[in-house]
Formats: C-alpha cells, structure tokens, sequence
C-alpha cells in the first residue's frame, strides 16, 4: 500500500536571469504578494488560458501540496558528475526546442521562459531544507517525458492531461544523500552561495 504525507509547499523565488534565485525563507517572506495576470497578456492569443496551469496569483507552482508516495525504496547513486551534466544539458535544449518550436510569439516565449525558470529555482530551497518540504521528485508527472517525440522524432502536440497544480502530488523522496542537520545547512549555504556567485561572475 501507499503511505502518503501531506506537508504545505512552500517556496518563493524571484525571477532572474539564472536558474538560481535566493532560496525561501517561510520567516522573512510572505505567500501574499500578488502576480499579475497574463490571460490574453496584451492581446496576444497564445496567451490565452496561460494562468490556468497553475492558477491565479500562482505564477510558477510557488503553492502547492506535497505528498509522498512510499511505494518502494529509491536510494541515490553515485554517478559521474559529467554525466549528470549532460542529462541536465539535455533538458535544457530540449526546453530551448519546445519553447521555439511550438510558441510563435516573441512575447510568450519569453514569459513561458522565465516561469520555468521560477518553477525550477523552487527547488533551491528544497535542497537547502528552508521550504518546508523534503526533496523529491514526482514520479508521475517525470512518467510522461517518454511521451516528448512522435515515431518520427518530432516534437508531439498532444496534452499531456496534467497541469501545474498537479505537481508534489506523488512525490518519491531518494535515501542516501550525505544530509547532517548538524554541518549540512552552513556547507550547503557556501555551496549556494558559491554557485550563485560563479552564475553571476561575481567572487564568491
């Protein structure tokens, strides 16, 4: 059977130009700032519908629902650094791919653009355990990256019948990170701010 934990997903980031944003601070930030809406942005029509997927005043997913779905054990591996580069490359052009291949408007590509990088900033604060959630994954939503390409190695049109809001509802929590509540918070924070440092061409 599942055992399910539901816990508030809490992560604030600013858009930026690097995938790294400063992480959530659930002490000093405040879930009640607003966004603005970009249903029919400016009159453009691809626009249109742009603030269902993860609904209103929810920009990049920053509110949601975690829930962990303990079905069988996931332990991490350690596996080449350059390997894991190149998997992260991957989706990155492939991004780049879906971004200018099915969205004509110079204006929605790069507002899509920048929510995805504000989704994937969230976990930043995940992985320096100041969200409030554990770090994971959700299996369901990954599920569908076969789903990508047709037989012909096309980009495919098809909805993949999930939104934004779906996301932290079947999430697997891998075991065997080197995590120690006593030493992590302060390596893991130079290691951020270090990483910061180097995406910003700034000294560390």
């Amino acid at each position: 059977m599942f055992a399910k934990i539901t816990l508030p997903f809490l992560a604030l980031s600013t858009l930026a130009g690097s995938a790294l944003a400063a992480p959530f601070n659930p002490k000093t930030q405040s879930l009640a700032r607003r966004y603005p809406s970009f249903d029919n942005w400016g009159g453009i029509s691809s626009f249109s519908g742009f603030d269902n997927f993860y609904g209103v005043d929810n920009f990049s997913g920053v509110v949601s629902d975690q829930v962990v779905v303990e079905q069988q054990e996931v332990v991490c591996q350690a596996v080449s650094i350059e390997v894991v580069q190149q998997k992260l490359l991957v989706l990155q052009e492939m991004a780049k791919q879906i971004i200018t291949e099915q969205v004509c408007d110079v204006e929605t590509q790069t507002v899509v653009f920048q929510q995805f990088l504000s989704s994937c900033s969230h976990f930043s604060s995940d992985l320096l355990r100041t969200s409030g959630v554990q770090v994971g994954y959700d299996s369901d939503i990954v599920s569908h990256y076969g789903s990508f390409y047709n037989a012909d190695g096309s980009l495919s049109t098809s909805d993949l019948g999930f939104s934004g809001s779906d996301v932290g509802k079947s999430v697997v929590v891998p075991s065997g990170s080197n995590w120690n509540s006593a030493t992590s918070p302060a390596s893991v924070g130079n290691a951020f701010n270090a990483a910061l440092s180097a995406a910003n061409g700034t000294s560390a």
